[in-house]
């Protein structure tokens, strides 16, 4: 992507940069279906709704979705059962995962589930290992390897890949972090998945953590890959993610539009359109908007005015200054200046484009575009009727406004009726 614009862009980003700023072969790991429906705020969308979102991960490439946590109850059953059968009929190409608390129980769920379905289920076994959760729960380090390695024991024993997951990594004790982390391996977890809990983490936080958990690795001698789970309390969470790629992580996860509990997970749908810009991923990324709308739709989620890339301001101005360098590159024909003039991100990578209105702070070509997206012709008594308007107004103009503004003007009376 860099390359095809060094004609209209010079890209900083790029100096003193030798190949890619991250390697390829990570994967994105979805916790929609999961984490994200842990927020107080959400509907908890019905099986259906689910299936849907399932497909748009697939349709976007996205290689592991977590399907839920079966130990939450019957309707959880249920759900995750359901979404297995539709990853196995549909022959679908991303994998399943699903959480469990370091309980027998929660366990067993997702192994009868793998068994019912015949659907090979990851099992993601988690357990809180900061200092402060270990005092509110009373917890001492014995009965917390106890439990680690009886749920590793019953994942390995129905031939499951076992993952473990420490709750609150980034405010762990390095002792108590070695400690469950040895013990996890020793007992067939494959993979640690380092979590960012309570949002605390700074990008020197995490590289401290991810050598501290290599280090442990290494002397181990077991082949053990690394997860990085984070949520956005500090607003650092994108930036984590991407760091985390950068220092090899093998997995990222998040969930689409950030959706989770207090202000939400790193967002899927920011790593994504993110690595696409950097050049590291080259998928088509056009169907990432469906899935934000089925998110925000079907979570009861409103979709912030200012969100990057499917916030309606996103591609949308009323600006004189602005929408005149826009219009001026529509009107040549040329949609990528139109697209790159005044946003870093092209809209038509993500299923969007772009939008000219008008405000208080319009010129003339905020209207001559108006008109012509309209099929209206662009008089000077037009344009100037209309500008009036705007300058006398505080906020932009509806369509229902512009036409009010342009009322007499021949065909407007006819285009106010369709």
């Amino acid at each position: 992507m860099q390359q095809e614009n060094n004609d209209i862009i010079y890209d900083w980003n790029e100096i003193k940069r030798h190949g890619p700023v991250i390697d390829k072969g990570f994967k994105l790991v979805d916790e929609t279906l999961r984490d994200g429906i842990q927020s107080p705020s959400i509907t908890n969308p019905h099986i259906e709704q689910k299936l849907e979102i399932l497909h748009c991960m697939e349709n976007l490439g996205i290689e592991v979705a977590d399907i839920g946590l079966p130990g939450a109850g019957a309707q959880a059953v249920a759900d995750v059962t359901r979404l297995a059968e539709e990853i196995r009929d549909q022959h679908m190409n991303i994998k399943a995962n699903c959480a469990a608390r370091t309980h027998l129980a929660d366990v067993q769920s997702i192994v009868d589930i793998s068994q019912k379905t015949g659907v090979e289920l990851e099992v993601c076994a988690f357990i809180g290992s900061s200092p402060i959760r270990q005092l509110v729960e009373h917890w001492n380090l014995d009965q917390m390897k106890k439990l680690v390695t009886d749920s590793m024991d019953l994942a390995v024993k129905n031939g499951l890949p076992v993952s473990f997951v420490t709750e609150d990594t980034i405010r762990s004790n390095p002792k108590t972090l070695s400690e469950l982390f040895r013990a996890a391996i020793d007992h067939g977890a494959t993979r640690l998945i380092l979590t960012d809990t309570v949002g605390h983490a700074t990008p020197d936080g995490l590289v401290n953590l991810l050598a501290f958990t290599r280090h442990v690795i290494a002397e181990t001698g077991a082949n053990v890959e690394i997860d990085w789970h984070g949520h956005n309390d500090r607003g650092l969470s994108l930036t984590l993610c991407l760091s985390a790629l950068e220092n090899g992580v093998n997995r990222v996860h998040g969930t689409c539009l950030g959706v989770g509990e207090r202000v939400g997970n790193a967002s899927i749908d920011m790593v994504l359109l993110n690595l696409k810009l950097l050049g590291v991923i080259d998928r088509d990324l056009r169907q990432l908007k469906t899935y934000v709308d089925k998110v925000s739709k079907y979570y009861g989620v409103e979709i912030p005015y200012n969100y990057p890339a499917f916030g309606t301001d996103a591609f949308r101005t009323a600006t004189g200054v602005h929408a005149a360098a826009i219009a001026k590159a529509l009107m040549s024909g040329r949609r990528d200046l139109a697209d790159r003039v005044y946003s870093s991100v092209p809209a038509k990578d993500v299923g969007c484009r772009q939008r000219i209105e008008i405000g208080f702070y319009s010129g003339k070509a905020n209207v001559q575009v108006w008109l012509m997206e309209h099929d209206m012709e662009p008089t000077e008594e037009r344009v100037q009727m209309v500008l009036a308007r705007a300058k006398a107004s505080d906020a932009t103009l509806t369509d229902v406004q512009i036409l009010e503004a342009l009322a007499g003007q021949g065909p407007v009376a006819a285009a106010a009726e369709g």
